[in-house]
């Protein structure tokens, strides 16, 4: 390998290597996002089904895909609802909670921003529950690295149960808890 070649090699897997470890990214502002200060600690396990909602209340599946996020380490994806979080993945899993009945406000945001890169990095949706509904949605994280710099994005929309079932059964479920 010629010395052009290697400096190639070594700055792209430098740059491969940062993105996601930097300051946290401020989601203030949005009606359903919690405190940017709050971290969590995120473990996954193999997916569970059969999940159902709670008497009187909703379900909901936050799905998190991360298969257009060209680097690593993943991010960690806050779930806020209502102005709260109420737990966090990581990499490409789903967490799922119960919900009351009525309007609710749905936040994705990264737990740590992005180095370089312009883009989102949060993202919000709001939809109205009813007892015993259960809905899907996904957050899509794209980090693209193009030419000297990189684009990052975060989407959060409402998934089609069938294709959300697909999703869930192969993806790991994430249980999340607050870092002291």
């Amino acid at each position: 390998m010629n010395g052009t070649a290697m400096k190639v090699l070594v700055l792209s897997t430098a740059l491969f290597s940062l993105p996601v470890l930097a300051q946290s990214t401020d989601p203030a502002g949005l009606p359903g996002c919690g405190d940017a200060s709050s971290k969590f600690k995120v473990e996954n396990f193999g997916g569970r089904q059969g999940v159902q909602p709670d008497a009187g209340k909703a379900l909901v599946y936050f799905i998190e895909d991360d298969s257009n996020f060209g680097s690593y380490p993943k991010p960690t994806t806050r779930a806020g609802l209502d102005g709260k979080w109420v737990g966090a993945t990581h990499g490409s899993s789903y967490l799922t909670f119960s919900v009351d009945p009525g309007v609710h406000h749905l936040c994705s945001s990264w737990q740590l921003g992005v180095i370089l890169g312009k883009g989102h990095q949060t993202a919000a949706a709001h939809f109205t529950a009813e007892a015993g509904g259960v809905y899907y949605f996904e957050v899509k994280n794209t980090f693209i690295l193009a030419e000297s710099s990189a684009i990052t994005d975060v989407t959060l929309k409402p998934l089609d149960s069938d294709e959300a079932r697909l999703l869930v059964n192969k993806l790991p479920l994430s249980v999340s808890r607050r870092k002291d």
